[in-house]
């Protein structure tokens, strides 16, 4: 069975399987960087996380999500279930992980139930499979009726690739890369009740959603399209993204999954910060989680005319030095309630957007990466140093650049490294730019 994709994206992969199987695990190696986060404790993935992935040359969208229960037992566990099933909903190709070192459970058998119902192609991952001498206990997963399994070992890599290469295999054979939409998104995030109804009330020119001081009133997303300097966007307007110890209440719950997902849906994000309490720690881990979804970004520092004009000087300061890991996104001060500055922010998302899909050919870049290496040569680990063979620039929105390597491990810092030179070259203002090292097998050395 072939994946239908349709045009203008890529193709969907979804790992599903039941808690503690290797599912995060087999994620960061498919990606070949540790993003997703793995414990040993069941249940640590809860959210559903999308990276970008590719396999010999084939391109697509990896799912990581949480371990599906049978009978949740609180909101939480119920929260996880509905989103394995939300990603089921948009997957082109599902890969179930079970663990084949132990017996199948009821728990994959229903899980093997729901996929039935989802009528997908799916590719079954035998995991925990670590030596040869363990692939004959795989024989009785044929049992599942999803065909043959694939024996392999997500921690060591072990036929990480063969099962791959039965994952591409249904995809279609042209998948055109997605396009610049007409209608950009814009999702208006932050904490609770820093104005970001407001906001959206003041750029339609109507109330068109609830304005209270109480925060928490917005839960779920809300779509309106609205006209800025003559361009039309789709404005979101999202509940308060909250710390979990904060969320006390299902509904709550629901509505910081739902802003996340618009998050990840929109092109750029309008990140709100009020201006009379400074920037906070949630601000911060909101920034991230930005970053994290590859969405362009435009800061608006709120309410900076209640800030008193001596004390604007520090407050700047302050923020430069407390949003310093975003200091390549424009900022703009204005006041939601008052409309004041806002006549600026047409320009800040035309310009943040432009970058969003800017591309470096090639050729300048290998040249690029060449004199930097030159200059700056990957610093040793393990006793090893590195080698970068080739650069590619693979994806926009937002760009993504692999540097294929050999020879050991490129680390955060020398990517970051090679992230800021490409600010320096190239006009990335408001975008993540993703670099992601691609290790290179013996053969292809």
């Amino acid at each position: 069975m072939e994946a239908a994709v349709p045009t203008g994206r890529l193709p969907i992969v979804a790992v599903v399987g039941r808690p503690n199987v290797g599912k995060s695990t087999l994620v960061n190696r498919i990606v070949g960087k540790r993003l997703a986060v793995v414990e040993e404790q069941p249940g640590v993935t809860r959210d559903r996380r999308q990276f970008d992935a590719d396999w010999a040359g084939r391109r697509f969208v990896l799912v990581d999500t949480g371990g599906w229960e049978m009978n949740p037992k609180d909101s939480i566990e119920e929260a996880i279930r509905q989103q394995v099933e939300a990603a089921l909903a948009s997957a082109d190709v599902v890969v179930l992980v079970v663990d084949a070192t132990t017996p199948t459970v009821e728990e994959d058998r229903e899980v093997v139930e729901m996929l039935r119902r989802a009528d997908l192609p799916v590719v079954l991952a035998a995991n925990k499979v670590d030596s040869p001498s363990q692939e004959p206990d795989v024989a009785e997963l044929w049992g599942l009726g999803l065909g043959e399994p694939m024996p392999v070992s997500a921690f060591h890599g072990r036929g990480v690739g063969e099962l791959l290469d039965r994952v591409v295999s249904h995809f279609p054979e042209d998948v055109e890369e997605p396009e610049r939409s007409d209608i950009p998104r814009l999702a208006i995030v932050g904490r609770p009740n820093v104005g970001k109804s407001t906001l959206l009330n003041r750029l339609v020119g109507e109330e068109r959603v609830i304005v209270s001081d109480v925060p928490g009133t917005t839960r779920d997303p809300v779509d309106v399209e609205v006209e800025i300097d003559g361009r039309r966007y789709v404005l979101v307007d999202t509940a308060g993204i909250r710390r979990k110890p904060q969320i006390t209440e299902d509904a709550d719950f629901y509505a910081v999954l739902r802003a996340r997902q618009a998050l990840a849906e929109a092109d750029v994000a309008l990140l709100l910060v009020d201006a009379s309490e400074g920037v906070t720690r949630q601000d911060q881990r909101i920034a991230d989680e930005i970053i994290q979804a590859g969405t362009s970004v435009v800061i608006l520092i709120n309410k900076w005319d209640t800030v008193d004009a001596e004390d604007r000087p520090l407050l700047e300061r302050d923020i430069a030095q407390r949003l310093g890991f975003m200091g390549w996104a424009p900022m703009l001060r204005v006041s939601a309630l008052t409309g004041a500055r806002l006549g600026r922010l047409g320009e800040a998302v035309e310009t943040v957007l432009e970058a969003r899909y800017r591309r470096i050919s090639t050729g300048v870049l290998n040249r690029l990466v060449r004199s930097w290496i030159a200059a700056h040569p990957p610093p040793v680990r393990k006793g090893r140093r590195p080698k970068i063979h080739y650069a590619v620039q693979a994806a926009v929105a937002p760009p993504t650049v692999v540097l294929f390597v050999s020879g050991g491990e490129l680390g955060d810092d020398y990517l970051r490294f090679i992230e800021n030179r490409l600010r320096e070259v190239e006009d990335f203002t408001g975008t993540p730019i993703r670099v992601v090292p691609r290790l290179r097998s013996r053969r292809d050395e």
